[in-house]
């Protein structure tokens, strides 16, 4: 098996624990390259393992995904949900074989009356949320279509639309539902809104959303994953679930809701005892 190895922090390629990881490997027989993330990876490679955190993971979705090569988070960083192994329950599944592929959907945002991007090879897809921001001080009236029907008003600093994978990132800071990853939902959330009565809204994965913005700026903040880029406020959006889906590298042993008791210490109550 030929093994992808990316991380946008190259000093943590002298991790000792990585280097332990990838010498075992070697010694099993696997062969170890490098992807470069200018190139993406190489059509012979079957797994790409990111190495740092879901920041990390998410730039190595954007080129695996393309490739139809699965990716397997280790996690160096600070937190992970996505890159969520340690180097040795990576490297333990990997060598027993310990581990399945699951899919995780994406969001693909169209974008309408405004250039999509000055960099024609902008991906319109993203893993976690897709979402819009104001630029200015004055507050941004956002207004969106469920299939057509239209929601009240959001006036907001911005609003994103969120995958059931994205309901432990930026969603989950502006009060956003946790979502189990293989729900398939799609979240819709203001940031910062300044009306009193409005809440997050979960809809099916099917659902078409349309937005668009009153803005007293030029210009408003798209931002896809760790990607952004300033639109005119004239700008349309279309939002749905992407035709095609990320393949994850998911160990036996992983358990979501454990890594939500581990990782955001979710339920953490005195009463509960050790």
């Amino acid at each position: 098996m030929t093994l992808g190895i990316y991380t946008r922090n190259k000093s943590l390629l002298d991790n000792p624990r990585l280097i332990s990881m990838l010498d075992r490997l070697r010694e099993a027989g696997f062969f170890l390259k490098p992807v470069n993330g200018a190139d993406g990876p190489d059509n012979d490679i079957d797994i790409v393992v990111s190495v740092g955190g879901d920041g990390t993971f998410l730039s190595a979705s954007r080129m695996a995904v393309q490739s139809r090569i699965p990716v397997m988070g280790v996690n160096l960083g600070r937190l992970g949900f996505l890159s969520e192994y340690s180097p040795e329950e990576a490297c333990e599944a990997l060598l027993d074989g310990s581990y399945s592929l699951e899919d995780r959907g994406l969001v693909q945002t169209q974008v309408e009356g405004g250039a999509a991007s000055p960099d024609p090879s902008f991906w319109p897809c993203s893993l976690n949320e897709v979402s819009v921001h104001r630029t200015g001080a004055a507050i941004l009236g956002i207004d969106v279509t469920i299939d057509g029907n239209p929601l009240p008003t959001y006036w907001a600093d911005g609003l994103l639309v969120a995958t059931s994978s994205g309901s432990t990132a930026y969603s989950l800071s502006v009060g956003g539902p946790i979502c189990s990853p293989d729900a398939r939902v799609l979240i819709i959330a203001p940031i910062a809104p300044h009306n009193l009565n409005v809440r997050p809204l979960v809809v099916p994965d099917t659902t078409r959303i349309e937005i668009s913005m009153r803005s007293r700026d030029e210009s408003v903040r798209l931002s896809m994953d760790n990607r952004e880029i300033l639109l005119p406020a004239s700008a349309r959006l279309k939002v749905g679930v992407a035709q095609f889906s990320l393949k994850r590298v998911r160990l036996e042993k992983s358990n979501f809701f454990k890594a939500l008791t581990a990782k955001l210490y979710w339920g953490e109550d005195i009463r509960n005892g050790e």
